[in-house]
């Protein structure tokens, strides 16, 4: 009789594994598009778990997503990401990102461990909105985690080429011409306190330039 009920029970626990291998993944995903939705458009979601019991915990072994649009407030994609810390796996993309001064597009985010990397492009037009000092932008250098922009400027009626370098400061994404002082005229790209960004490097194409980028989760 004991044997039986031996049996009986551990049955009941592969039945309970079993409904949750088919259940669990299918809710996980949708509560995961219900955080997404309200920050753009989602065009799909999927998440991989096994055994699928420990997304309980918030584990999962990979998560995919892909999105239209995502446009996110100040310190709200790095919440976000912070809550995938149990995700082993996670490759991300969007057609089109916004968060403070910029904007990026056909962007793409890999997350191993605490470990980040993106690449994005970036138009002249949209980084006219962001650099307002500069036209005509092109990368003309990167290197040591560091991007050197070069375009040209317009002050007091009088427009010379000039250079600006973007990079990593205290884990934002600052930009500031190449100009004595030039730290007094620095902006902010990206700022976000969960995520730190460690590097950035580009390269050029048609009508602007891929940008890649290093972070990490903290």
């Amino acid at each position: 009789m004991r044997r039986i009920a031996v049996l009986v029970f551990i049955g009941v626990v592969l039945l309970v594994l079993v409904v949750g291998q088919l259940v669990l993944p299918g809710i996980a995903e949708q509560r995961l598009r219900d955080r997404l939705s309200p920050n753009g458009t989602v065009l799909s979601v999927k998440v991989s778990a096994f055994p699928a019991i420990t997304l309980l915990w918030h584990h999962a072994d990979k998560v995919v997503i892909r999105m239209a649009s995502y446009e996110s407030a100040s310190g709200k994609l790095g919440g976000q990401l912070d809550e995938a810390v149990g995700v082993g796996t996670l490759d991300a993309s969007t057609q089109v990102f916004r968060s403070g001064l910029l904007t990026l597009r056909n962007v793409s985010l890999r997350k191993r461990g605490d470990e980040l990397t993106g690449t994005a492009t970036v138009t002249e037009q949209d980084l006219r909105g962001a650099v307002p000092f500069l036209d005509n932008v092109q990368p003309v250098a990167s290197g040591n985690g560091t991007l050197t922009l070069r375009g040209s400027a317009t002050l007091f009626g009088v427009t010379a080429t000039a250079d600006a370098t973007v990079a990593a400061q205290d884990g934002k994404l600052v930009v500031a011409p190449n100009v004595p002082f030039g730290g007094l005229a620095m902006l902010t790209l990206f700022d976000d306190p969960h995520l730190a960004i460690d590097g950035v490097s580009a390269s050029p194409v048609a009508g602007g330039f891929t940008v890649s980028a290093t972070g990490r989760l903290h």
